[in-house]
């Protein structure tokens, strides 16, 4: 959900000269800024940016951002949106190699070919030391990214996600009611259901304005004034 609403945001943010995007499969998307990588997670360290650059460049439309990148004189933010449930994983362990093992992966190349800021979707109540397998994950995952030198660090934690899935998830549904009904009476308002958009827009704004050199965390209830 998140992905796809920060391509959409990127492809009209004036900053951005380019978006590349890293994924299993061709993407369903056609932009003039849109480049396309596709690889397998497991092994991204062995793939190379530029030379997936070169096989998509018929036409020459991308030697200007392999040239920079070969230079090492391109501003790179990378976003990070991925991530599965148990139910579509079918296992604890595909679980995490998804959501911790693929994540890690990704930070890791992209800071080797010269990201700078890396903005990651995590959750509400996310805890290495939590009892709750997902929260303990996204925790996990937290402290992981911490280690990769990048210039900022931007992890979000959003609560409940409002928009539009290709899946029906019952439970979550179930969870919007819920929190709709309790933070519309005031209370849990951390806990307040907040929209993709929203979170794209906040993660977005976050690379382009906040120019320490930080791990910063940015709750649900932070991103809630993006419309």
């Amino acid at each position: 959900m998140i992905g796809v609403q920060l391509l959409h945001q990127l492809f009209q943010e004036k900053a951005y000269d380019y978006v590349i995007t890293v994924s299993r499969r061709e993407l369903a998307f056609k932009h003039a800024k849109l480049v396309q990588v596709v690889a397998d997670f497991e092994r991204l360290e062995q793939v190379s940016l530029l030379d997936k650059l070169r096989e998509k460049d018929f036409g020459g439309e991308n030697q200007g951002l392999i040239q920079v990148i070969e230079e090492k004189d391109a501003v790179i933010h990378a976003f990070c949106a991925l991530g599965t449930t148990i139910k579509k994983a079918k296992s604890k362990e595909n679980f995490y190699k998804i959501d911790h093992d693929y994540v890690m992966n990704f930070a890791r190349w992209a800071h080797r070919w010269g990201a700078t800021k890396f903005l990651y979707v995590s959750s509400i109540g996310a805890d290495q030391l939590s009892s709750v397998f997902y929260s303990k994950v996204k925790g996990e995952v937290e402290e992981d990214l911490k280690i990769i030198p990048f210039k900022y660090l931007g992890i979000f934690r959003p609560s409940i996600l409002l928009g539009n899935r290709k899946e029906v998830r019952i439970g979550e549904s179930l969870g919007k009611v819920v929190a709709k009904a309790a933070t519309s009476f005031g209370l849990f308002k951390k806990y307040k259901p907040i929209y993709d958009h929203q979170v794209a827009k906040a993660m977005i704004h976050q690379a382009l304005n906040d120019e320490l050199e930080v791990v910063k965390i940015i709750e649900s209830k932070e991103m809630q004034v993006f419309e």
